[in-house]
């Protein structure tokens, strides 16, 4: 069966360029043929999709390497039923100011972009267009769509949202930082795990008892394991108070981060287990592996003398 993959679009966002890199990189997405493509208007929009069954998995920004976590993304995953990643990819960000016709820096007074992106550009905005307004946009593509409808004057854009709505290129390869990056994922309605590959990533999200030292105590669970916890991020509860989203290196498959989990779970008042799954770079230190202690307790319980 042909999937249906939903994205944060219109065309021609950078979701749907991550979209393109997770089709060739994981071929089991369209061993039955092309997926069908659904666009989003949003992050939520997106996951949404996944959660009622109008979609078999969703592609959205999760991370920038320049602007952190993308809230909007996080927030959707742990609200509502459970979903799961099964993939990743990094894309490397640089964007393209499009106009309708030809302008001179001085001549443009607003700038339609997407607010993650404007953020990823403030410096190299403020250096080349200083009079430039900054106006929202709901998308990088959408960007480029309120400009051809001329609610702005040029647009912070991709390359090929610029070509799809006939604008022309005034600046290209903007980016504060020439290593700017924004990580996605591929999100499904829970199933079994991809399998463990070595250079993993396992991500959950914490509700803690409101207690003094619970944050430290469920730390001390990676720490004592010797786990790489790569990222650790506080997000609002509607109810008060916050819950803990984080990523470590490692699988569930691999027994200090399934000792961990165990753990936590124990620990946590909720816990969302938001998946394991091949990282598209490397991302830290593996764990330890416990193959010489596990062949020793083996040999324990078989009664051999080790």
């Amino acid at each position: 069966m042909v999937p249906a993959i939903a994205y944060f679009g219109p065309s021609g966002t950078f979701t749907e360029m991550a979209l393109d890199q997770l089709l060739a990189q994981n071929a089991w997405l369209t061993d039955q043929g092309p997926a069908e493509r659904i666009s989003a208007s949003s992050p939520a929009g997106t996951v949404t999709l996944v959660r009622e069954g109008r979609a078999d998995y969703g592609c959205v920004p999760i991370e920038s390497s320049i602007e952190g976590s993308v809230s909007a993304t996080l927030d959707a995953l742990i609200k509502g039923s459970r979903v799961q990643i099964f993939a990743e990819t990094v894309l490397d960000i640089a964007f393209t100011l499009a106009a309708r016709e030809h302008l001179d820096a001085a001549d443009i007074r607003t700038i339609a972009a997407y607010p993650v992106a404007s953020a990823q550009v403030r410096e190299t905005l403020e250096q080349r267009f200083p009079a430039a307004q900054v106006v929202t946009s709901a998308s990088n593509a959408a960007a480029a769509q309120d400009v051809a409808a001329g609610r702005a004057d040029a647009a912070l854009t991709t390359a090929l949202a610029a070509r799809l709505n006939q604008l022309l290129e005034l600046a290209t390869g903007l980016a504060d930082s020439p290593d700017a990056n924004t990580r996605f994922v591929l999100v499904g309605r829970p199933g079994p795990v991809p399998p463990r590959t070595g250079q993993d990533r396992t991500s959950v999200t914490l509700d803690l008892p409101n207690v003094p030292g619970s944050l430290m105590s469920a730390m001390y669970e990676f720490a004592s394991r010797n786990i790489d916890l790569t990222r650790i991020e506080s997000r609002p509860r509607r109810t008060g108070g916050f819950f803990f989203n984080l990523d470590v290196v490692g699988h569930l498959d691999d027994p200090p981060i399934a000792e961990a989990l165990g753990a936590l779970h124990r620990r946590a008042t909720a816990m969302h287990f938001l998946g394991s799954w091949p990282s598209a770079r490397s991302n830290g230190t593996p764990p330890p592996r416990h193959d010489e202690s596990d062949r020793w307790l083996e040999s324990i319980r078989l009664g051999k003398d080790r």
